[in-house]
């Protein structure tokens, strides 16, 4: 069985971490199918939601630690490459694979959706910090471990989290490791919603649906708006949203909604 799964289905995409006895400890062939299926999310016109998540007991614990006392780099050691040789070895292991991971999901336009369960720990949780929405089960508990190896955190953490939480937050949870509840995650700001763990699927399910019948250009123009923002002033955001609204108000979407409104509806957006 592969080390990830990649299924499209009625325009939802779906990555699953499938390293289960190994709590989905990422591996050299679970990279590089997850390296590939983001690149087919990202040059879709047909795909509108991608939803990521990990099979058996947990999420995801980040790098595989057992690889790493052999001296074998950040990733599984499966004969295919010898990255204990020096630094650098070691620094490309990271650019040119996991790295490569929160770098495609920031070139992907359409709603990403993480979906956390177990354990998400070190990289385990920073991959999701690149996605747009975390939905956690009420049992997740989560923590940025990597000093507990004495390592630092390479794979996102450190751009994202003073984001999210500010700076004081984000040293505090990373210099001491510390474990939090799904709830705890969610009063800092790190995760979007908690839902209880027999509900999740069903939370879920009905969150993309709603996703998937939204007006699919205003809502990717929307999403680059947001993210782009954060490194623009006013001005720049405020003109760049409107050459958007220029374009979103001629298309079939917007005379359908606009229809919608005034005959008391839903839309039918397309």
């Amino acid at each position: 069985m592969s080390d990830l799964l990649f299924t499209v289905e009625n325009n939802v995409a779906r990555i699953t971490l499938n390293r289960p006895d190994s709590l989905n400890a990422f591996s050299s062939e679970m990279i590089d199918l997850w390296i590939q299926a983001l690149e087919t999310v990202r040059d879709s016109k047909d795909i509108r939601v991608l939803v990521l998540s990990g099979n058996g007991r947990g999420f995801c614990s980040g790098g595989d630690i057992k690889s790493m006392s052999h001296g074998k780099g950040f990733l599984h050691s499966d004969g295919a490459e010898d990255l204990s040789s020096n630094a650098l070895a070691r620094k490309n292991s990271l650019w040119k694979k996991v790295q490569r991971i929160p770098l495609l999901l920031q070139e992907i336009d359409i709603p990403v959706i993480a979906v956390l369960h177990g354990f998400a720990f070190g990289a385990g949780f920073d991959m999701t910090l690149a996605c747009d929405i975390r939905i956690a089960s009420e049992n997740t508990k989560i923590s940025e471990s990597y000093l507990s190896v004495g390592i630092v955190p390479g794979d996102g953490a450190a751009w994202f989290l003073p984001r999210l939480i500010g700076t004081d937050k984000a040293l505090d949870l990373l210099w001491n490791r510390t474990v939090l509840t799904a709830q705890e995650a969610k009063e800092m700001g790190l995760v979007t919603y908690v839902v209880e763990a027999q509900r999740l699927q069903e939370f879920v399910e009905q969150y993309v649906e709603r996703l998937v019948t939204g007006p699919q250009a205003a809502m990717r123009f929307t999403k680059r708006a947001v993210y782009q923002g954060l490194n623009m002033d006013l001005r720049t955001s405020l003109d760049m949203i409107s050459s958007a609204m220029g374009i979103v108000t001629e298309l079939e979407d917007y005379q359908e909604g606009v229809n919608a409104v005034k005959e008391k509806r839903k839309p039918n957006f397309k």
